[in-house]
């Protein structure tokens, strides 16, 4: 599909569901009778559809609801997240495991989590990781294992890491940026102790896949540099500039970690879920017509359309957080771009989307109407390549501060299904 295509694709699918958005609101007087929902069809899909809600851990933002709880008190949080993925009819858990250069699970890599006890290394008296994978199997989820590869601390200080922590005794490795602690991408010690640390979880437990988001080098700090000076000098000379070379270390953290999983389990999948924008027309003709302020291939030097069209990965996942009619980023003008960029490949595209737009103060006017986020899967339900969509996250899947998920149970869930199947690239 072309870029005309594409926007008369965006144009008709806005006007289409016009007429949906007037329902947000009924006005006074006698209430008029609703308008009839348009079928949710899919007559372009395949068997399974990925149903996915993302169960975050850092600084404590879907589970646990706070550092210190007791063993009981976290498991009975841990499985009521499960219970939520259950009632509204999803059949994926993304659960992060790994949220900041620290684990879930008892990793001889890496200390236990501060979200568990409030302290960093502390041991929780239990293994969260085997539980969320157990009891996700029993109720017939997948558990993709959610890793963040760079992210070490929210705070700047390196004292306040565990003692025995790696980035305390390799100083060299991490870069204070933004107000955050990184461990330095370009250096390749660093990138194969994160894998490692990763791979300990895959070996041990039986995940169906392992996830990542969209954080590789961090999101631009105005007025800020990330100072990686020393890396570049030892590692770069073969690139024609910085950008380059940043780029290949993440090409290379992804191509050599898709190597990895597929030995060590193969039947597990390997999933990105990246920034919505790759690159602006403005950029690259190669680009969607948005006016996006973040470009992945250009700010976090990450090139996801790479990584697709490399069938690296199984799946990607763009989060595409803006409503449909956006200006600067059109939900309907992204949904036909990520579909362009799978088609023709292995790699199944799932849509992320914003539940926790909904009904939030401060977003735009769109996302105080329920049944935005329905029109996105109707909208989804004409493009063949979407396999699936995931909802951020599981504080406000369980809320449904205003119903948007709700609707999009009524409309588009009415019956269970499985995900797509999984493993390796053929």
């Amino acid at each position: 599909m072309g870029l005309l295509s594409r926007r008369t694709f965006a144009a008709t699918a806005v006007a289409a569901l016009s007429g949906l958005a007037a329902q947000g609101d009924a006005g006074a007087g006698v209430e008029p009778a609703p308008a009839p929902r348009p079928a949710p069809t899919r007559p372009h899909r395949t068997a399974g559809e990925f149903r996915g809600m993302w169960l975050a851990t850092v600084s404590n933002r879907d589970w646990p609801s706070r550092g210190g709880l007791s063993r009981d008190q976290q498991r009975a949080e841990l499985l009521d997240r499960l219970d939520t993925a259950v009632r509204l009819r999803l059949n994926t858990v993304m659960f992060q495991v790994r949220p900041a250069a620290d684990a879930l699970w008892p990793s001889p890599y890496e200390p236990w989590s501060e979200v568990l006890t409030g302290v960093q290394g502390q041991d929780p008296g239990w293994d969260p990781l085997d539980t969320a994978v157990r009891e996700a199997h029993v109720r017939g989820l997948e558990l993709h294992a959610w890793f963040n590869p760079y992210r070490v601390a929210n705070h700047t200080d390196p004292a306040r890491l565990a003692p025995a922590h790696p980035a305390r005794r390799h100083p060299d490795w991490i870069v204070p940026y933004g107000g955050r602690l990184y461990y330095n991408p370009g250096l390749p010690q660093v990138r194969a102790f994160v894998q490692d640390a990763m791979l300990d979880a895959v070996r041990r437990y039986p995940v169906d896949a392992v996830h990542w988001d969209d954080y590789f080098y961090p999101y631009p700090v105005d007025g800020e540099a990330f100072d990686d000076d020393a890396a570049y000098a030892e590692h770069g000379a073969d690139f024609p500039d910085r950008a380059s070379w940043r780029r290949h270390n993440i090409d290379r953290l992804v191509r050599e970690m898709s190597e990895a999983l597929a030995r060590t389990r193969p039947a597990a999948d390997f999933g990105i879920s990246p920034f919505g924008v790759w690159r602006n027309t403005a950029t690259d003709p190669l680009g969607s017509a948005t006016a996006a302020h973040i470009q992945t291939y250009d700010d976090l030097h990450a090139d996801t359309r790479k990584w697709v069209r490399e069938q690296w990965i199984d799946y990607i996942c763009p989060q595409l957080y803006w409503n449909i009619g956006f200006a600067d980023a059109d939900y309907a003008e992204l949904l036909p771009w990520w579909a362009d960029v799978t088609r023709g490949t292995r790699v199944r595209l799932y849509v992320g989307e914003a539940l926790y737009k909904a009904g939030a103060p401060g977003q735009p006017e769109a996302w105080r109407d329920p049944a935005e986020l329905s029109r996105h899967l109707t909208l989804a339900g004409d493009c063949a390549e979407v396999r699936g969509h995931a909802f951020f996250s599981a504080t406000e899947a369980g809320s449904d501060r205003i119903g948007a998920m709700a609707r999009v149970v009524a409309d588009h869930y009415q019956r269970s299904a499985t995900p797509p199947r999984r493993g390796r690239r053929a």
